[in-house]
């Protein structure tokens, strides 16, 4: 099977040639790598072409996800790999991933990802999201140990270091562009688990991120997007009985997630990606009315009710004061 390595970039020019490097490196090579660039002005696209890279240049900072669907219409591998320009891969990473896709049943998979600043930190595995429609890559911020090393059935997994089958898209659509970038995958996972199309995680695939390099995690931008893409997530997929029966944990979630940009200084910022998610919401789009119309809002219910307890489940072992206070005022949610 043939790999297209598609890497989104906005500068990062010395992080994205640690990126080749890796590439490079493995064992299962990539046969084409596309790099998409966002409009770059520290000369990222100039090096990846001198590296052999296939270079779109996109013209402006369309987002991430713009820059994704434009890297998977012009791939032509039979797998897809979309790759964050700020992580590094193990050399084995795409031969791990591509055993566990000679599975039929798989459509997806991802490996475990480390903290670059902290390698016995877990940056990331797969997403797991709540009622209240607030998400967690699982493991983020825990130290790395056996709960992170068990191979699973997934629905939702970080395009930080991914490998897809090229003909799921053909399935589920590409990224919500609206989304711009952050819960696109989130919303790309809910997808997928309503047509019943599994991923899979596989821990012995090991990467590396450095996470939020561009912007930074709390920069007001990046916030914003959060806060208003949270809104999206549950305008798209939660039926409008689910959002009555699930008001008060869904309340309570972006309540606290506003809590902490307030702490973190940007408040303004969560503000006002809340008005843009309510403002813009009804454009957004309802992927399940067409996707599952044979089936209905009553299936869709019953799917994002296994997500969100299977989610829950997950998401209690999650550290920091933000989610002890979720459960501790929305009880009973996965029991």
């Amino acid at each position: 099977m043939s790999i297209s390595a598609i890497v989104p970039v906005w500068n990062g020019r010395e992080l994205l040639a640690r990126l080749l490097d890796s590439l490079e490196r493995q064992t299962l090579p990539a046969a084409e790598t596309i790099v998409v660039d966002n409009g770059s002005t520290d000369g990222a696209p100039e090096l990846a072409r001198s590296r052999g890279a296939r270079v779109i240049a996109m013209g402006r900072n369309a987002g991430f996800a713009a820059a994704v669907n434009r890297g998977i219409r012009e791939a032509g591998g039979e797998w897809i790999a979309v790759l964050n320009s700020d992580v590094e891969l193990a050399p084995c990473y795409f031969s791990r991933l591509g055993a566990a896709l000679g599975d039929g049943d798989v459509w997806f998979a991802t490996g475990k990802i480390l903290s670059a600043g902290d390698p016995s930190r877990i940056d990331g595995t797969f997403d797991a999201v709540c009622r209240g429609g607030v998400a967690w890559r699982v493991g983020n911020g825990c130290p790395d140990g056996t709960a992170f090393s068990q191979e699973q059935s997934i629905w939702s997994a970080p395009w930080t270091a991914a490998l897809f089958r090229a003909q799921l898209f053909g399935r589920t659509g590409l990224l919500e562009e609206r989304f711009e970038s952050h819960y696109e995958d989130v919303d790309f996972g809910f997808r997928c688990a309503a047509l019943g199309l599994p991923g899979r995680y596989v821990p012995g695939a090991i990467a590396w991120h450095r996470g939020s390099a561009a912007l930074g995690r709390w920069h007001p931008d990046t916030v914003r997007r959060i806060a208003r893409n949270q809104t999206y997530l549950i305008a798209r997929h939660y039926p409008s009985r689910l959002r009555w029966r699930w008001m008060w944990p869904i309340l309570v979630a972006h309540l606290l997630w506003g809590a902490v940009a307030l702490q973190h200084g940007t408040g303004w910022a969560w503000l006002r990606g809340k008005w843009e998610g309510r403002l813009r919401r009804q454009s957004i789009g309802v992927p399940w009315r067409t996707e599952t119309a044979d089936r209905g809002a009553s299936r869709q219910m019953e799917v994002l009710g296994v997500l969100c307890k299977s989610g829950e489940h997950f998401i209690r072992g999650a550290p920091g004061v933000f989610w002890k206070l979720y459960f501790l005022l929305t009880p009973g949610g996965e029991k």
